[in-house]
């Protein structure tokens, strides 16, 4: 189980860390979004570094209308655990983004009174 924090406007994060093709682990506060179904989406800038393998390109409808992003399958580790997951990479996001994907076989615990996040098996 990983704790978050609150952010700015109550944005919920989570720091992970993004692995490198040369395995070196690269920590980031990851925000969840609810609106985002999938596993990750990084900011196209973010994935120079990384060395990981584009797979192909997807259109999505988002707020603010259908994009694209390229997909890779980007390493990362979450709660101790290294996974090879797609990572959807964009040019507008401004934030690493976690999705609705990690919530398959994972408990998230939001307590805005006490301050508490937690997110885990």
């Amino acid at each position: 189980m990983i704790l978050g924090s609150i952010g700015n406007e109550d944005a919920i994060l989570f720091e992970i860390d993004l692995i490198a093709a040369n395995g070196l682990k690269l920590p980031v506060d990851a925000m969840f979004d609810t609106g985002f179904s999938y596993w990750l989406a990084i900011n196209e800038q973010d994935i120079e570094g990384l060395g990981w393998e584009r797979l192909r390109a997807q259109t999505m409808q988002t707020e603010r209308g259908e994009i694209e992003f390229d997909i890779y399958i980007g390493k990362v580790e979450f709660d101790g655990e290294e996974l090879d997951i797609p990572v959807h990479v964009g040019t507008e996001l401004t934030e690493v983004l976690l999705g609705r994907k990690w919530l398959i076989d994972r408990k998230l615990i939001i307590d805005l009174p006490s301050n508490t996040l937690t997110f885990g098996n």
